[in-house]
């Protein structure tokens, strides 16, 4: 498990702009269990997630179109939390950072680590924005 103090700026990153962390398994069911479209990032401290996931997902928030509710789970740290939120998404494999996108409570679309890691946070914005636009325009 990482050290809290070593990770708080990069749970910050996400919480600063409108993230809920989730901590707990109960707290993933809840979330999921809100209904209504939500992005869940799965958070972790590699350089993918620094350089290209959380300001990806920073500059796709702005957009219009964007999911009603976000939060995120930090993989190596929130250790249940993280397994839940896997859980709910069995036919994906695991992997850190990750971001799914899910309307009532169904996974509809997820980006995993190889579609983030060695892009830029521009990339994984549109590739994020392309998700909104497909399963949350109409809503």
């Amino acid at each position: 498990m990482y050290d809290p103090e070593l990770i708080r700026p990069f749970r910050e990153e996400l919480t600063r702009i409108g993230a809920k962390e989730l901590l707990t398994a109960p707290e993933v069911d809840a979330w999921l269990a809100e209904g209504g479209s939500g992005l869940l990032v799965i958070n972790s401290v590699c350089g993918c997630a620094a350089g290209s996931a959380r300001p990806g997902v920073g500059i796709a928030m702005q957009h219009p179109t964007r999911p009603e509710r976000f939060a995120t789970v930090f993989a190596g740290q929130d250790k249940e939390a993280t397994a839940q939120a896997r859980a709910h998404f069995a036919d994906v494999p695991p992997s850190s950072p990750s971001i799914a996108l899910v309307v009532d409570g169904k996974l509809v679309d997820f980006l995993p680590r190889h579609r983030i890691e060695r892009r830029m946070p521009q990339e994984i914005a549109q590739d994020l924005v392309a998700m909104f636009e497909k399963h949350l325009a109409a809503n």
